[in-house]
């Protein structure tokens, strides 16, 4: 490939090419680390944000009209998906229709547990009957239990 030096076009010769070869996989790559940063950034921030519990109280009525119906929520201490699901909650779990199906050493299960043939955490039992596993969204635990989400946070 030709270069251009003062109007002159001037063969390239084999270390020029693998120079200019070199500068554009550089850019490549600076352009690559850029984007993996700037997704790691995001994925960072949104994990965060995933993480901060919601205002002390804002679900308290909702948790409560859920431990009003006949849903039961059925956990263990040592279970990552209970913790999450609790945390969806913050400081208003305390009032959710926990029951605990780990025995202290978590050893095996409570006999609540055994009777009602749980299998996985957390499940929740609803009034219609239905059951659902894994970490549900307000939402459905809403539309499940028929009881209000909070509209606001004020």
């Amino acid at each position: 490939m030709p270069h251009l030096t003062s109007g002159i076009l001037i063969p390239m010769n084999e270390h020029a090419k693998k120079q200019v070869a070199h500068e554009k996989s550089i850019k490549k790559m600076r352009i690559a680390i850029w984007i993996l940063v700037g997704i790691a950034v995001i994925a960072g921030a949104f994990l965060y944000i995933k993480t901060i519990p919601p205002p002390s109280g804002l679900y308290d009525a909702f948790a409560k009209c859920i431990s009003n119906t006949s849903t039961t929520f059925f956990g263990a201490f040592w279970c990552p998906h209970c913790h999450d699901q609790k945390n969806e909650f913050g400081n208003s779990a305390q009032y959710l229709p926990y029951v605990e199906c780990s025995l202290p050493d978590a050893s095996g299960q409570t006999k609540v547990c055994i009777d009602n043939k749980i299998q996985e955490y957390p499940t929740w039992r609803f009034p219609d009957g239905s059951e659902a596993s894994g970490v549900q969204s307000l939402q459905t635990l809403a539309q499940k239990t028929g009881c209000p989400l909070p509209t606001s946070t004020n």
